[in-house]
């Protein structure tokens, strides 16, 4: 099957999925500490997956910068824009990269995990983003 190449657009679109899941998760928790450990985790997590990952859209969402969310954005903000871009990018990989899916899902649902963790994590706020994150996609 032909896969397109996707545009740099179509790019940010899986990236604010990405970044945002991480961030709904951070938020989902509102400790000052604990976010500054979480924002590192997902830094780190998209450092590895730049020069780690097998797949090329993988490492292509994880070599931009920021979030595509603002530092006023709030909680419902980020969760309502994160959930609608991981339901973009999941129809956008459906129809232009296939293949790509299921490494692009296993991405996004490793850097919440990664981020939830970060902070001694696994409380039920976060959960219930990481449910919401994996509903999405």
């Amino acid at each position: 099957m032909d896969v397109q190449p996707l545009s740099e657009q179509e790019i940010e679109t899986l990236r604010k999925g990405a970044t945002g899941a991480g961030m709904l998760v951070a938020v989902s928790d509102r400790s000052f500490f604990d976010s500054f450990k979480e924002a590192g985790a997902m830094a780190k997590h998209l450092a590895a997956a730049r020069s780690n990952s097998e797949s090329e859209v993988v490492r292509r969402v994880a070599e931009g910068r920021g979030t595509g969310f603002g530092l006023t954005a709030s909680p419902d903000e980020i969760e309502s824009a994160t959930l609608d871009s991981l339901r973009s990018a999941k129809e956008l990989l459906q129809t232009q990269a296939p293949g790509e899916l299921d490494a692009y899902r296993s991405f996004v649902l490793d850097l919440v995990r990664s981020v939830s963790s970060a902070a001694g994590g696994g409380d039920e706020a976060e959960a219930a983003a990481i449910a919401r994150v994996e509903a999405a996609l």
